[in-house]
């Protein structure tokens, strides 16, 4: 049913419109702080950068504004459409694009240059939207919860041959999305797990213990790995004999042998580790036949994989990973300094955000931005200019704002009348939080430079078209609930 004007007023959520308005234009004032040079008298020249997110800003109004008027169901009966349309159109962009930078994501059409990537989230959020909204899905069956897994991996695979690895990342948001609708926490779990494996055996995997055989990192992963799978039977199979007999032979016997090799004669523990992993998956197998649980097959399936990534994990940091990517790593764990490298544009945010203080040097008074001295300051470091220009009071306003806006997301995504609603807003929510957390977490040195804009203030048209793009569908969607 197609809404009237009237109708449509009543119905669109304004607070979330409010909160948009309100990103876009402290955003515009942060590009202006950003690429500001002293003596630029027209700042909302055409000629400027400031100017021309001026006009990226009306357009994205303009569209947002046409999306409102749109009916509905078009977006559930193109979903399809719209995701195979995109993924040919990211599988050429590295055939007709110019490369900017090492990256061959962007297409120019004239004097605009648009990211296909940025419009992908839309398009696969949709699909994912119309996919699970089929009666009978159930993420639990291989043949609802596959498909839905490759749709999301599929525009990652093609963004990386774009050789755009961050936006690429981006991508792995929609799995909160999927944890929201019944993936089990097991797999979010391992996730987890994975991440834990990376930083300890890629930060401590070259460290050696006192007895000068035994590696930190491998010791304490493959001991993580052991008490993990005790854990994941003690939640699934409630059998704590099982739990015990892990932890007390499996843990036990490694800090024995560590004991041994530290005050009695030195060898590498690392093996003994091997013996008892291999002990302890044999045990769990064993104990899935016995008692023909399933639970453990899969809990001793958790334990291998975890150790093959251990070192496959080592084999793609040092063989597959470019060196600047390696350097931004070890900066992000502490591992090098490197602070007129890998680790400048980062060290140099962080001198900009402290110089802010508590209330700022006031709007166009940075010092460190207007010198320059932050590479992409007015992109996926415009952060830092909010620190140096408002301060802790700005910064923290920002930051409260983007809460507001990823709250009420959630609000609007829970009151959905349709799965197909919910799920595109959930879709939407992890996207601005995967972004937000990124972004600001870069630029503070607490997580890895992947080069992902900030919602609503990088400078830039396709970034904020297609957070335009997300935010405003899910509103005509939320337009229309009580007609579904």
């Amino acid at each position: 049913m197609a809404y009237t004007n009237g109708s449509l007023v009543k119905s669109v959520d304004w607070l979330t419109i409010c909160i948009y308005l309100a990103l876009i234009v402290l955003g515009w004032i942060s590009v202006c702080g950003a690429s500001y040079d002293f003596g630029d008298v027209n700042l909302i020249s055409f000629e400027t950068r400031a100017g021309k997110q001026l006009l990226w800003m009306g357009c994205s109004l303009g569209l947002g504004f046409i999306l409102l008027m749109l009916e509905d169901k078009l977006f559930d009966w193109f979903a399809y459409l719209f995701y195979i349309g995109m993924m040919l159109l990211l599988l050429i962009t590295p055939f007709i694009a110019e490369e900017i930078k090492g990256s061959l994501s962007w297409i120019k059409l004239g004097p605009v240059s648009l990211q296909p990537a940025e419009f992908a989230k839309f398009a696969t959020a949709l699909v994912l939207a119309k996919l699970m909204n089929v009666y009978g899905f159930t993420m639990e069956r291989l043949k609802y919860s596959l498909p839905a897994v490759a749709m999301v991996l599929l525009p990652m695979v093609l963004i990386i041959l774009q050789k755009e690895t961050g936006s690429a990342l981006v991508f792995l948001a929609f799995f909160l999305m999927l944890y929201r609708e019944g993936m089990p926490g097991s797999i979010l779990f391992s996730g987890i797990c994975a991440v834990v494996y990376f930083v300890v055996g890629i930060r401590f995997g070259h460290e050696m213990m006192p007895d000068e055989h035994t590696s930190i990192g491998e010791f304490f992963v493959l001991l993580l790995v052991t008490i993990f799978s005790a854990s994941l039977v003690h939640v699934y199979c409630k059998k704590r004999e099982v739990v015990r007999n892990i932890l007390l032979y499996g843990v036990g016997s490694s800090v024995l042998a560590l004991l041994v090799s530290l005050y009695i004669v030195p060898f590498n523990v690392i093996w003994f580790l091997w013996l008892e992993s291999a002990a302890v998956v044999i045990y769990l197998v064993y104990y899935s036949f016995q008692k023909r649980v399933l639970s453990y097959f899969y809990i001793a399936l958790f334990a291998i994989s975890s150790i093959g990534f251990l070192y496959s994990a080592g084999y793609v940091f040092d063989n597959i990973l470019k060196p600047h990517q390696q350097v931004r790593i070890e900066v992000v764990l502490g591992m090098k300094e490197d602070l007129a490298g890998a680790g400048y544009n980062v060290n140099q945010s962080k001198i900009a955000i402290g110089s802010g203080g508590l209330t700022g040097k006031g709007f166009l008074n940075g010092t460190q931005t207007k010198l320059k001295y932050v590479p992409e300051q007015d992109t996926d470091f415009i952060f830092c200019t909010v620190g140096e220009e408002q301060g802790f009071v700005g910064a923290a306003l920002v930051l409260m704002l983007f809460m507001a806006l990823i709250l009420r997301l959630i609000s609007l995504a829970e009151r959905q009348h349709t799965r197909f609603g919910r799920v595109y807003g959930y879709s939407v929510m992890s996207i601005f939080f995967f972004h937000l957390f990124v972004n600001v977490g870069m630029v503070l040195g607490l997580t890895p430079v992947i080069g992902i804009p900030l919602p609503f203030f990088s400078y830039g048209g396709s970034s904020l078209w297609g957070f335009t793009i997300l935010l405003f569908v899910f509103l005509r969607i939320d337009a229309s609930r009580s007609t579904r």
